[in-house]
């Protein structure tokens, strides 16, 4: 054996090289115990209300709604979008509209090529039947351009008679074609029961 060479400081040395193995395997287990950070929703997996859509809501002003989902994707082809604008804003989901009325949100629409559903889980592209059993609540009547098609108008709030004037009332309306299907989707108030833009 070497000078100076000890067996008892060869079997310590050992223990503590394997004690520090031990420790360092052990680490992951510690990381694997903490909690997973919390995930924001998709865009898809929001929903449309007659209050509003994900962070959207009737009645806010225009300065609002671009803070939270961006400025129009194009110009306006309104003749004065100072009084009623209707555009799709840059950061929001697929063919997705909002009506801006004297500087505020009036109105949400959801266009052919939406992903976005309602609470009760309609979507453009659903029959007549799957909106009328989700709202069965909802006033049916015909359609002003589409023969044979109607609208399905549920208010949630206020609402009721020939045409809503309250700016509380608050509530949906599907437009379906004369297959029975869901074309669009409007959400808000009074503005809702327009048929041409702004009008």
């Amino acid at each position: 054996p070497r000078s100076g060479f000890k067996p008892a400081l060869m079997t310590k040395f050992t223990l503590c090289f394997v004690a520090l193995l031990l420790a360092a395997c052990g680490a992951p287990e510690t990381i694997e115990e903490a909690a997973p950070e919390a995930i924001a929703p998709s865009p898809a997996e929001l929903v449309l209300t007659s209050e509003g859509y994900g962070p959207l809501r009737i009645g806010m002003t225009r300065a609002d709604v671009e803070a939270a989902l961006g400025a129009p994707n194009g110009p306006s082809g309104l003749p004065d979008p100072e009084l009623c604008d209707e555009f799709s804003p840059a950061q929001g989901p697929q063919d997705l509209f909002v009506m801006i009325e004297s500087g505020r949100l009036a109105r949400i629409s959801l266009g052919s090529d939406a992903k976005v559903k309602t609470a009760n889980g309609v979507a453009v592209g659903d029959a007549r039947t799957v909106a009328a059993a989700a709202y069965p609540d909802a006033v049916t009547e015909p359609h002003t351009y589409v023969e044979g098609g109607v609208y399905l108008t549920q208010w949630d709030k206020g609402g009721g008679g020939d045409f809503v004037t309250d700016e509380t009332a608050r509530g949906l309306r599907f437009e379906i074609n004369e297959a029975g299907v869901v074309t669009m989707i409007h959400a808000g108030g009074p503005a809702i029961e327009y048929v041409e833009g702004c009008l």
